[in-house]
């Protein structure tokens, strides 16, 4: 089992800036990439952007593009997202995913989630 750690969300002013932590533990030996999630009031849970254990980014929401950073510490299994000139759009409960490929397949982990509410 692998065990997903958030921190760092929170309030927020527009325009602000704040650094999503996600720490990975268990066994983790198969992980092979780690993300954010988001997921708005009524809305779906939406990819934001995933690294694998390579280093190779994938970014999925146009909308956070130039302003989010995603990148992990391989050494302490911890991804993070930094989020700049934040919007109130961005408000979302952000989750932290891992991949992990077995041979049935990919498998999910999943964090509890950390709130990020843009607002003045």
């Amino acid at each position: 089992q692998v065990q997903l750690v958030e921190s760092g969300g929170g309030l927020v002013q527009p325009g602000g800036s704040l650094r999503l932590s996600c720490a990975a533990s268990g066994t983790i030996l198969r992980i092979y990439r780690m993300g954010w999630y988001r997921q708005a009031p009524g809305k779906q849970r939406e990819l934001v952007a995933h690294i694998t254990n390579g280093g190779h980014i994938t970014n999925s929401v146009d909308s956070v593009k130039g302003r989010f950073t995603i990148s992990r510490d391989n050494a302490n299994n911890t991804v993070y997202l930094q989020m700049d000139s934040l919007k109130p759009e961005d408000t979302a409960v952000y989750y932290c995913n891992a991949d992990e490929l077995g041979v049935g397949g990919v498998k999910q982990y999943w964090g509890q989630g950390t709130q990020v509410t843009v607002s003045s």
